[in-house]
């Protein structure tokens, strides 16, 4: 009862902070359009910075996020889920107080710097915390569950802002990125990692084996780009599942780069318009995390689940309606996942 009263305080963790960052996502478009381009719905240089940002964000992600990995395993999921929560606030504060052309400025180089340390961080750091307190067994519906209360924020986030100006969608999801960070920590125990250490069977220096002993010798244990190759070669599973999901990301976010532009100066959308689209998705990730993934992983496997998660993400993109190929293309997310732990 202990561990799942645990994960009930993480869960409302990641669904306010997933809240939060949530709720500017429809009005970013417009915010990005009236700083480069006044007046225009067309803009090529609004694509191509957000292209670049994506592609710096990912560059560093790659080198940072083994790193901070590392340091989770030594100082705890908690005190690591502090740093990534605390930074994510100052780029909405600063739309929040204004969205002009030099404030937008500010935002976008802070956004890209923060989010090299930080993107992606508070979802793996929440999964290595539920990795520590669940049974491999139970993995991938916890972590179905995990993915569905983010959909869920992605829900209640975008109707949020259906109603709300864009200055005040702003004020309220800086003030959400607060109260997040204050009830992780105030409310969230430290994770028990003592209960998710595995024998060693192999003698290898790679990755996930090196674990300091002394904290003065953290830099001399670090994870080195020798060790990610290393781990990649001795882990099938790992190197299968890590050649997956850089694919399915590169589709994803080349996609999500462009679709909102692509819809702007196609069909005129507002930001009430991409929350409505951004409603219809989260609501059928959400049915397809919380429902279908719990109960039909235990029946098929996560194989035949993933298999099916990477098919209806080629399909939807013509042959599917909109909210069916949205809810199947997410179970592939958590069971990429929870291979990822087996390692």
């Amino acid at each position: 009862m202990e561990k799942i009263f645990g994960l009930s305080h993480l869960y409302m963790t990641v669904f306010l902070y997933c809240f939060a960052n949530f709720m500017v996502v429809p009005a970013i478009t417009d915010i990005t359009l009236a700083a480069l381009c006044p007046g225009k719905e067309k803009c090529s240089l609004a694509i191509y910075l957000t292209g670049a940002q994506q592609a710096i964000i990912g560059l560093g992600s790659l080198v940072v996020m083994p790193l901070i990995g590392n340091l989770s395993d030594i100082y705890g999921r908690k005190v690591m889920l502090t740093f990534p929560m605390t930074f994510g606030i100052l780029p909405l504060v600063i739309l929040a107080c204004s969205r002009t052309k030099y404030f937008f400025y500010t935002y976008y180089v802070l956004k890209t710097v923060i989010a090299m340390f930080t993107e992606g961080s508070v979802q793996f750091l929440a999964l290595a915390y539920v990795a520590d307190n669940v049974p491999e067994s139970r993995r991938v519906s916890v972590f179905g569950i995990m993915s569905g209360i983010a959909s869920a924020s992605f829900v209640f986030g975008n109707f949020s802002t259906r109603f709300l100006s864009t200055s005040a969608a702003f004020q309220v999801a800086a003030s959400m990125a607060v109260i997040s960070l204050v009830y992780m920590r105030v409310f969230l125990p430290e994770s028990m990692m003592n209960n998710s250490i595995c024998a060693k069977n192999t003698e290898t220096t790679c990755l996930l084996e090196k674990a300091p002993t002394k904290k003065w010798q953290l830099f001399k244990n670090l994870p080195s780009v020798d060790d990610t190759i290393c781990l990649l070669r001795t882990s099938s599973t790992f190197s299968k599942a890590a050649s997956v999901a850089f694919f399915v990301t590169v589709a994803d976010v080349g996609a999500g780069a462009s679709l909102n532009y692509y819809l702007k100066a196609q069909f005129h959308f507002n930001k009430d318009e991409f929350a409505d689209l951004m409603i219809i998705a989260g609501i059928a990730g959400s049915i397809s995390l919380l429902i279908l993934m719990p109960v039909l992983t235990p029946l098929l496997g996560e194989e035949k689940m993933l298999s099916i998660g990477l098919f209806f993400g080629c399909a939807n993109v013509r042959t599917l309606p909109f909210p069916i190929g949205i809810s199947l293309n997410n179970l592939k997310v958590s069971v990429l996942d929870a291979l990822s732990y087996k390692v």
